[in-house]
């Protein structure tokens, strides 16, 4: 820094001409803007140039050098650019110009012989991730002899914009910069704050990114970028919103175009050949697409097929212009350099990078990049995944947790938004809006519910009842004077219906043991059991399964008690298991091990509820979590469990289908069909009735024997001693369940 301060004043001093000579995206757009200001501020002769897209391409160029030298600059400074610019350095000093690097781009072995301002090339800076902008910050300070805040502005705008990660100094800076942009002190930026319609003092990084920046990039992307170098330059408000509102179109037009490019690319690929639209890196081209709009529709192509893509605009003579943008685990730049032998040239990261094609090596190019792809990347890493920080229930879907989070932000490239994990939920009062483009949905977990909403998903493709595990962001949201919490829909992962398979001998074994009980027996408590009743009780009004997932998140053994095991298997996850209380009822000590019980459905005696209290050696705790909807699972799960009339006439009807059967088909008769699928149990006491009554004849025999419906006529089920000892069992429990309706 100190040589390079001591260089640019010198020449100051001597009243030369100094060039800022920036990069035509917003990176480049708010450093040039600074170090443009700085200079003049100090007294400099100061211009700048910022390279056309289309016409000049990506950083220094040897036409420009030349033409920069002519017009008689003394020293060029470059703004986010010029670290891999070797050729065009020597070109300079040959003309007599001198040039300053300010880059923060990754640079290659050799670098340009002329001083260097960039963050990752010394070793003893303590952050090598800073933007392009806050590079020009630094040395705009450094020329000052000052510490300001002033332009902090840009430096928010850019660091959010240009993708680097929040965190470290960045996160600091954007964290600052948020503040002054929020004071709105530079016309510029006001008007720009004002054309796309953001209030300023509620600003975040998310209009950075989606609402202000893209309005600076359209320029660079289809014409020039200096209107907002301009932009921010000017101390004019009438000016500053001419220029707003011209930023406003141009961005219009760069969706429109970037739309119709974007169906092109989808088409370009659908009619790639197999192996080639298949393979782990694709490659797609056209003729005719604006090469300013061909990252942005990479990146969406990524987004939709979860693959590094790099999109070339073609000429005439077969060369391009090409962008690409890459998936975690894929280093983009390196996959380049394997085909380097098709490309003039390349540069960028490892996520996103530029190239041009040489003239008729499209062909070529492609399968070497899908060779390269295809031995980088396996199938794991073709599969999107997400992050989840934390699981929660509606309960937590609160204004409190939606501020705290809040304190965590700026989010973004490395410090990303917390992302919570709703089990179970209900997706409801699903309404577009925005032009038909977003939803709005409220989301149900027990008995809360949260407003939220799902941008650029008019569709949520779940049914109002569909239980499904939902992504989300929570967030304060401000609307019309009201403040209220607000999730941001991420992903929706529908819980698949969960089949009752039980291994064959297993479930023969229940089945035996309990076509062998007396069907009057009541579960006994075992005295030796009691006083040992010491867990400490919960009640929550959180689902069921969001329950079981926090507390299976926090490291503790955790045990789901349900009225059908089966029916609720979908609730088990990574240390957690569900039982039911007829598993509870044969094995008293199940309870033993486990540091949580939880009580997803009421139990159906007194006796069970005391079995399920029992504490582990260290203590531990009872999670009463049930409600309305569970309490009615119950009712309905005791009359099905203890053969009340509708479940015997489905199993016998699943017998008369089925004929004389015997083994798997005999079981699969027993068990009926998925969801509705009977435990071993049921289908033993719905046996024993039937048996009695004469319906059926045959020994199960463990699958061994033959089993075949005799008679089709009604009968009475009275008839049946077991039937009259089921029934009086469900009376009772239907009479204690209604008594505890409520934890």
């Amino acid at each position: 820094m100190g040589p390079i301060v001591e260089r640019v004043q010198a020449v100051i001093a001597e009243g030369k001409r100094i060039t800022v000579h920036g990069d035509f995206d917003v990176d480049g757009v708010c450093a040039t803007t600074i170090l443009v200001s700085t200079l003049r501020e100090l007294g400099a002769e100061c211009d700048w140039l910022i390279p056309d897209r289309i016409a000049d391409g990506y950083g220094l160029s040897s036409e420009n050098v030349r033409m920069l030298a002519e017009r008689g600059t003394s020293l060029i400074v470059t703004a986010d650019c010029g670290i891999t610019a070797v050729a065009e350095v020597a070109l300079a000093k040959e003309l007599g110009v001198e040039i300053v690097v300010t880059d923060h781009h990754q640079a290659a072995e050799t670098l340009p012989d002329c001083p260097i301002l960039h963050p990752g090339i010394d070793e003893s800076y303590p952050f090598d991730e800073l933007c392009g902008t806050a590079v020009a910050w630094k040395l705009a300070m450094a020329l000052r002899g000052a510490v300001s805040h002033d332009d902090l502005d840009l430096v928010a705008l850019a660091t959010v914009a240009d993708l680097v990660p929040l965190i470290g100094e960045n996160r600091t800076l954007v964290k600052r910069g948020l503040e002054e942009v929020r004071r709105a002190q530079r016309p510029g930026l006001r008007a720009l704050i004002a054309a796309a319609k953001v209030e300023p003092t509620r600003l975040d990084e998310g209009d950075l990114a989606f609402k202000l920046a893209p309005r600076i990039n359209a320029a660079g992307r289809l014409y020039r970028a200096d209107a907002g170098v301009e932009l921010f330059l000017t101390e004019d408000d009438v000016r500053a919103a001419e220029i707003a509102n011209e930023l406003g179109r141009a961005n219009g037009e760069r969706r429109a175009t970037e739309r119709e490019v974007a169906n092109e690319a989808e088409a370009a690929l659908r009619d790639l050949p197999d192996e080639l639209r298949e393979a782990s890196g694709l490659v797609v081209a056209g003729e005719g697409w604006h090469p300013g709009v061909i990252g942005i529709v990479a990146s969406r192509l990524v987004e939709h097929h979860h693959r590094p893509v790099v999109v070339i605009s073609l000429e005439a003579d077969g060369s391009g212009r090409g962008s690409g943008r890459s998936i975690p685990g894929f280093d983009l730049l390196a996959g380049l350099e394997a085909c380097s032998e098709f490309l003039g040239s390349f540069g960028g990261h490892k996520a996103a990078a530029g190239l041009e094609l040489k003239p008729g090596d499209l062909t070529a190019f492609r399968q070497a990049f899908a060779a390269h792809a295809n031995s980088v990347l396996g199938p794991e890493d073709l599969k999107r995944t997400e992050r989840i920080d934390a699981i929660v229930g509606g309960a937590s879907l609160g204004l409190d947790l939606a501020e705290e989070l809040k304190q965590l932000a700026p989010f973004g490239m490395g410090n990303p938004g917390v992302r919570l994990l709703v089990p179970s939920a209900r997706v409801r009062d699903v309404r577009t809006m925005g032009e038909g483009k977003h939803a709005r949905f409220s989301l149900h977990s027990g008995s809360h519910k949260a407003l939220g909403v799902a941008f650029g998903r008019p569709s949520l493709g779940v049914g109002e009842d569909d239980p499904v595990d939902v992504a989300v962001r929570l967030e304060v949201n401000h609307w019309n004077g009201a403040v209220e919490p607000q999730v941001v829909l991420g992903e929706v992962y529908p819980r698949a219906a969960e089949e009752k398979v039980v291994e064959a001998a297993r479930w023969w074994q229940r089945f035996d043991a309990e076509l062998a009980r007396d069907p009057a027996a009541r579960p006994e408590l075992d005295p030796a059991l009691a006083g040992d009743f010491q867990r400490q009780v919960c009640v929550s009004a959180n689902a069921p399964a969001a329950v079981i997932s926090e507390l299976a998140s926090c490291g503790g053994e955790v045990l789901a008690l349900a009225a059908d095991a089966g029916l609720r298997a979908g609730m088990a996850c990574e240390g957690a298991r569900v039982a039911d209380y007829a598993e509870l009822e044969r094995d008293p000590e199940l309870v033993a091990d486990f540091d949580h019980v939880v009580l997803v459905d009421p139990p159906p005696s007194p006796e069970l509820l005391a079995l399920a209290s029992r504490s582990p050696v260290e203590g531990g705790y009872l999670h009463r979590v049930w409600g309305e909807a569970e309490w009615r699972f119950a009712l309905s799960a005791a009359a099905a469990q203890l053969a009340q009339r509708p479940t015997l006439i489905a199993l016998f009807r699943d017998l008369r289908e089925a004929g004389e059967v015997s083994g798997e088909e005999l079981r699969e008769a027993l068990v009926g069909s998925p969801p509705a699928g009977r435990s071993p149990e049921t289908a033993a006491r719905c046996f024993r009735i039937l048996a009695e009554l004469g319906l059926v004849q045959g020994e199960p025999a463990a699958g061994g024997g033959v089993v075949g419906v005799v008679s089709s006529e009604g009968t009475d089920l009275e008839h049946s001693a077991s039937y009259r000892a089921y029934s009086a069992r469900h009376e009772e429990a239907r009479q204690y369940l209604e008594a505890h309706r409520q934890p």
